[in-house]
Order: structure tokens, then C-alpha cells, then sequence
């Protein structure tokens, strides 16, 4: 929270304000009710203790929470302003970030309780907040790595052909929880031609023989994520198919080569498209090259060109290439990675080969 503050300050901001949601999980370790529409917000400045606005009903869940002993907490109860209860811990003409799922009815209060003040998303502003993980988060994250891999590894040890691919998608949710996940974000399974959709939602199409898989899962485990994706094949490929997945995976390769401080987020997604489009497939790489992760599977940084933020030891994200022929099938191949000081190091460890499933 300190590191927050002086963030703001010294990008020119009186402070930043936090809606429920990843940033303060990150920031407090406190997660507030979903659904509740009573608003929760911490405030964080330069110039005071960080300070908690919570509804009376919620406040003793946040008195519990691992930052609490670090906050003051202010509650409202219902029947009361709770922008006028926000406001004295504010500049009246100040100027903050705000984290990017605050409510709209919210951010709409406070503008009209202080009509004088300005805000700014928490992203644009401070896009480094979450991205560089210490120690701890590290650890989460390799937790997590390791659990996913273990779900591969025993996913391939399942029947692919003559079943739906909803089900192979329920065996992957399974084996997620199995290995220590408290949450299961996505199970996407792209059989045949459903694979050139990178976000297909496993339905009912029944897998069959002769079929290229796309397999990307992913959760939250100790509240860090995870996120893989291994492409599989049921039966032997065709020389086609297997000159494809050696393409992605080449890429692959190459970008987590390229890993190392300094270099821009966009050298890493320059250098997969690089290898793809010389190999002739560049039109069918459809998505950006990778995203950050951390207490959500997607945040930044992102490896897209246009992207200039430099690489930083701590970073993690992912390096996933694919190629998506229409109609026809995709191919992704998707590990973690984290910057180190002197390169990079995969969190992900499964092979990268294509994998002949029955």
C-alpha cells in the first residue's frame, strides 16, 4: 500500500482509490462481497495512513483481513452518505487513480460530492502496480505452474476419442481442483475446427479420431494464478499438422529466448510473429503474444506490439503463439514465464512436443 502511494505521488497524483476487486485482494488481501452494492473503497495517499471505507455490516470480515492491522478502518452504516463519508480523506480538487472495476454509480458519487476533483484508471496510470511479484508471489505462481502441469500430465492418460469435448473440459476442471486450485477460471477445449477459435467454449461436439486438440486451463491457486495451453492429437498427425505445431512451438521457443530485463514487452511478441509469418502462417496468428498474470490470469503487461514497457526481474507472464486455420484446426502452446536477471524462466515444464492421445 505504501508502494502504491508513493507511485501515485510520483506520478503526479494525489493518491489512489480501490474498488473491491483484484487490486485490493492485491493490495489488503481483503475481498469484500461480490454482489454488494454498498461502497467499499480504500484510499491511499502520500500524505495518510491508508484508509479502509466500509459498509458497518462488513466492517468486522475487514478487521480480519491480512492488511487490516496496516489500515484505518471508516464505516458507514445505511442510511447515510457514504461520499460524504469518503470525502474528508480526499483533495477537494485532487486528481486519482481509480482501479478499473470500480462501479460507475460510485465514481458518479464521488465526482458529485467533489465536483472539483479528477480521476484516471489505475491501469493507464500505474500499469507497473502488480506486475513485478516479490518472493512470496513468486512462489505462488510456481505453486500454481506445477499444479497445472500435473493436470496435463494426467489429462493425457484419459480417452479423447468418442467423447464430447465438455467432458474432456469437466476431467481438466476435475484434475485442476484435485491439484490444489480453489478456482477454476477457463477449460478450453478446441477439438477439430473448434480449435481455430482461441476461446472456444467446450461444448458438445464429440472428438474423434484424426482431430488436433487445443487444450487451455487455467485458475487461481493460493489466490495466484495459472494458465497453459498444450495442443494435442488424437491419433497420428498428418505431415501438415505436425509442420504447424513445429512452427508454434519454434515460436514459442524463440520468444522465451528473448525473454531478459530491459528488452520492451513488444521484442517478445516481434519475435514470435517473426517466426510465423516467415514459416507463412502470419495472417493465422490472430492474438497478442502474451499477457501478465498474477492474483487474475490476465493483467499487464502485455506482449503486443506498441507495448515499450521495458521487461523488469519479476515480471511473470505468458508466451503463447498459435496458429488458427479456419475451418480446419488451431494450435497454441502457452507457458508462464518470469524475468530474471539475466533472461527468463519457464513456470510451466510439461513437453512441448505434440502429444498422440487416443
Amino acid at each position: 500500500m505504501d508502494r502504491a502511494a508513493r507511485a501515485a505521488a510520483d506520478a503526479g497524483l494525489d493518491g489512489v482509490l480501490v474498488a473491491p476487486g483484484p487490486d485490493m485482494v492485491h493490495l489488503t488481501g481483503y475481498q469484500p462481497p461480490a454482489a454488494t452494492e454498498r461502497l467499499t473503497l480504500l484510499v491511499l495517499s502520500a500524505d495518510q495512513e491508508p484508509v479502509l471505507v466500509v459498509p458497518t455490516l462488513e466492517a468486522p470480515d475487514a478487521e480480519h483481513a491480512p492488511g487490516a492491522p496496516a489500515l484505518t478502518l471508516r464505516d458507514w452504516t445505511d442510511g447515510k452518505d457514504p461520499y460524504a463519508v469518503t470525502a474528508p480523506l480526499l483533495d477537494v480538487a485532487g486528481r486519482f487513480a481509480v482501479s478499473d472495476n470500480t462501479w460507475a454509480l460510485h465514481l458518479l458519487g464521488l465526482q458529485q460530492t467533489l465536483p472539483s476533483t479528477s480521476y484516471v484508471s489505475l491501469t493507464s496510470a500505474l500499469p507497473m502496480l502488480r506486475a513485478v511479484k516479490d518472493a512470496a508471489e513468486l512462489a505462488r505462481l510456481e505453486a500454481a505452474g506445477a499444479a497445472a502441469d500435473a493436470t496435463y500430465e494426467e489429462i493425457l492418460k484419459v480417452r479423447f476419442s468418442g467423447r464430447r469435448e465438455n467432458e474432456v473440459a469437466a476431467e481438466l476442471a476435475r484434475l485442476l481442483t484435485r491439484f490444489g486450485h480453489e478456482q477454476v477460471d477457463f477449460t478450453v477445449v478446441g477439438s477439430g475446427p473448434n480449435g481455430a477459435n482461441p476461446h472456444h467454449e467446450a461444448g458438445e461436439r464429440v472428438i474423434e479420431r484424426g482431430d488436433m486438440v487445443v487444450l487451455d486451463f487455467g485458475g487461481l491457486k493460493h489466490g495466484y494464478g495459472s494458465d497453459t495451453s498444450r495442443t494435442v492429437h488424437v491419433g497420428e498427425p498428418t505431415t501438415e499438422e505436425q509442420r504447424v505445431h513445429d512452427v508454434v512451438r519454434e515460436a514459442q521457443q524463440a520468444a522465451f529466448e528473448a525473454v531478459r530485463p530491459g528488452i520492451a514487452c513488444q521484442e517478445v511478441d516481434r519475435v514470435a510473429r517473426a517466426v510465423i509469418t516467415e514459416a507463412g502462417y502470419g495472417e493465422y496468428f490472430i492474438h497478442r503474444t502474451g499477457h501478465g498474470i498474477g492474483v487474475t490470469t490476465h493483467e499487464p503487461p502485455y506482449m503486443i506490439e506498441g507495448e515499450r514497457q521495458p521487461l523488469v526481474p519479476g515480471m511473470c507472464f505468458s508466451v503463447e503463439p498459435g496458429i488458427y486455420l479456419p475451418g480446419r484446426f488451431g494450435v497454441r502452446i502457452e507457458d508462464i514465464v518470469t524475468v530474471t536477471g539475466d533472461g527468463g524462466r519457464r513456470l510451466n515444464t510439461t513437453p512441448r512436443e505434440l502429444a498422440v492421445v487416443d
